[in-house]
């Protein structure tokens, strides 16, 4: 069921979207060389408790993870791109990082990834998080009331075949609001015109990820980890948006 949002209630999850905006600028910072992948997880945790806010990852347990989950966000380092379970590993140079945050404020929730490079970046990864950056801005241009969410997926997809890569659809985007999955899903491949009808108050999470060379993927041992099937380097870029009559909203774009 997809729960359309007055404005007043999109104003209370850009009050949300802002924080974790805040947590990933602040994380981007903090990666660096030598810094521990357990170090970024506590950090987060207090920013979350200083706030009052509530992690949407803790205690999560969907079907498709072994859950509970029992960390406040997602760390994923080169292969891993989704749902990375926080680990004990010191950042090298040169790895591609992606944190996903998301977390409620007064019950209001709001969800956002972010790749980042530590230290040297190569080059071949610098176009792959551009990449997924771009899709993602697209993306977000088309996300007008009357379009529909099949106008979302071909912009993701449009910028992937540009670049070469490869499209993954069993994880995209998502509504959210409440709770931090709610209808409609939102496949990061798909045909304009087709699927649900964006209207006002529609709040979602837009999320393109690609991997370099598969659209394949495997899950570690832990359960949780997601990462692409050859080895292959990934990225990962999401913001929490609101459908309105003016536009699109980003409610998690960094100030």
């Amino acid at each position: 069921m997809v729960e359309l949002k007055s404005t007043a209630e999109i104003a209370r999850m850009r009050v949300t979207g802002e924080f974790v905006a805040s947590v990933l600028t602040e994380l981007r910072a903090r990666a660096q060389v030598g810094v521990n992948l357990l170090e970024l997880e506590a950090y987060v945790r207090e920013r979350i408790r200083e706030r009052g806010a509530v992690s949407c990852y803790w205690d999560y347990s969907p079907s498709f993870g072994r859950g509970p989950f029992r960390n406040t966000v997602c760390l994923s380092v080169n292969d891993a791109v989704l749902h990375g379970l926080p680990f004990d590993y010191a950042l090298r140079d040169g790895d591609v990082l992606t944190a996903d945050l998301a977390v409620g404020i007064d019950g209001w929730v709001a969800d956002s990834a972010t790749t980042v490079i530590v230290g040297a970046a190569a080059e071949a990864d610098t176009r792959l998080v551009r990449a997924t950056e771009e899709a993602l801005e697209a993306a977000i241009s088309v996300a007008l009331p009357g379009n529909r969410i099949g106008d979302i997926s071909a912009a993701i997809a449009r910028i992937a075949q540009t670049y070469g890569y490869p499209v993954n659809t069993e994880f995209g985007g998502h509504g959210l609001g409440r709770t931090m999955h709610e209808d409609p899903h939102i496949p990061n491949h798909g045909r304009a015109g087709r699927g649900y009808t964006l209207r006002p108050g529609l709040t979602i999470a837009i999320e393109p990820w690609f991997a370099r060379t598969t659209d394949r993927i495997i899950t570690d041992p832990d359960g949780w980890t997601i990462r692409s099937a050859d080895g292959s380097r990934t990225a990962h870029s999401e913001h929490t948006v609101a459908i309105t009559e003016a536009g699109p909203q980003v409610l998690t774009r960094a100030a």
